[in-house]
């Protein structure tokens, strides 16, 4: 099939998209999160924390047959700017402007402020995305956008940009990993595997928490209430204020996904004689999905089978009180010993951070995939990144020589 055999729209307003149907294609990709649904995204914009008045112009893609069934969907926004991306191309940008060239407005093809990988293009099939892909690519056109950049997408959506000339860029996150056939029973025995000198830093990091008379609360889903969200959002703003930045996310975007989609998150309270001092705020799914939907893209010739995973993400910190390695015992430590105790597969700990490494947390490679509308300037990208990539491989070597695992015997 191809583009003309379905009907497109470009909708301004994601309340005009029907959110079963929006939420049921994003259910069949093999990458779902609770970040691509149509209830986050609605919290985005309804709390005008996502707007144009922010920088981010909606125009939401959607393809239907001629049924009218929904087919293939994508979020796209117009940017007036490069922040709350995580993938940076403030040097893109600045070399547009000395050659007398506009790269605003940009297209990004990403949820806004969330570096998290998993699913962007979502399609019923191979070639409904590959019609997706190049719906995308007029609309770009049309629009006299300079560039379009596919940020943290899933397997199938890097294989269909990459077939069709779009080209990839790698940044480096850090997550943790479960072991796949027997889970750790606990964080003793996670402990175990790393090296001597990583094992007593996190113990020694861990009792300074515990000596300075800080526990941890985790509270879930419907658990957390108004007055936890209250006191979250007050250290999350603190966090921003302290960098110099007001928040990206308003007050009333986590009230909405609180009523949304309650299940999605967890809430560690950091608390010192009865007071709530710090918090974290991690999400969390689980999903059964099409694991190697993507074969046919990759020539791999493997079979679609469906497959449990589980993932938390580590999505925001803050403290209205100062103490020593509490926010890598929020932010790592907890929320390690709580995935390993409900058995969750993955913990991704967000964008950059080598700090992380040491905490147990791996560099793994997330890729995006950009295309650039002047001819010259992409041939100049295409250099750039082949250069890039050589220091990002580089990077990861050297990472991997600090690794904080327990080197076995052979």
């Amino acid at each position: 099939m191809s583009l003309k055999d379905y009907v497109t729209r470009v909708h301004e307003d994601l309340s005009t998209l029907d959110a079963e149907a929006w939420n049921g294609l994003l259910a069949r990709q093999t990458q779902p999160t609770p970040f691509m649904r149509h209830e986050y995204l609605a919290a985005l914009h309804d709390s005008g924390s996502a707007t144009p008045a922010t920088g981010w112009t909606p125009r939401f893609l959607t393809l239907h047959d001629r049924s009218g069934q929904l087919q293939a969907a994508c979020p796209l926004y117009l940017k007036s700017h490069s922040r709350g991306e995580y993938v940076f191309d403030w040097s893109w940008a600045d070399a547009h402007h000395r050659h007398g060239l506009a790269y605003y407005p940009k297209g990004v093809v990403a949820v806004p402020f969330t570096p998290a990988p998993g699913s962007r293009l979502l399609a019923r099939d191979d070639d409904a995305r590959d019609a997706l892909l190049q719906r995308l690519l007029e609309l770009g056109r049309e629009l006299g956008l300079s560039s379009l950049h596919l940020l943290f997408g899933s397997r199938e959506d890097l294989a269909a940009a990459q077939a069709t000339g779009w080209m990839q860029r790698h940044t480096v996150q850090f997550h943790w990993s479960n072991r796949d056939q027997t889970p750790y029973a606990d964080f003793e025995e996670f402990l175990g595997t790393l090296s001597q000198d990583k094992r007593k830093k996190i113990r020694q990091e861990r009792r300074r928490v515990r000596e300075a008379g800080v526990t941890l609360r985790p509270l879930r889903g419907h658990e957390i209430g108004p007055e936890e969200w209250d006191f979250f959002y007050r250290c999350y703003e603190r966090t921003y204020l302290e960098h110099g930045n007001p928040p990206y996310l308003h007050r009333d975007f986590f009230t909405q996904i609180a009523a949304g989609q309650a299940e999605n998150w967890l809430l560690f309270l950091a608390e010192r004689e009865g007071r709530a001092i710090a918090s974290s705020l991690i999400a969390l799914s689980t999903t059964t999905a099409p694991q190697e939907a993507w074969s046919r893209k990759t020539g791999n010739g493997l079979e679609a089978q469906s497959a449990t995973h589980s993932v938390a993400w580590g999505r925001y910190w803050g403290a209205l009180e100062r103490v020593d390695c509490l926010h890598f015992e929020a932010c790592y430590y907890a929320p390690l010993e709580w995935c390993i105790a409900h058995q969750i597969h993955r913990f991704e700990g967000g964008a950059q951070g080598e700090h992380k490494l040491a905490r147990a947390l791996l560099p793994v490679q997330t890729p995006s995939v950009h295309w650039l509308a002047q001819p010259d300037f992409a041939r100049a990208v295409q250099q750039f990144l082949a250069v890039e990539g050589e220091h990002i491989d580089r990077y990861l070597e050297e990472l991997a020589q600090h690794s904080p695992l327990r080197r076995m015997d052979k």
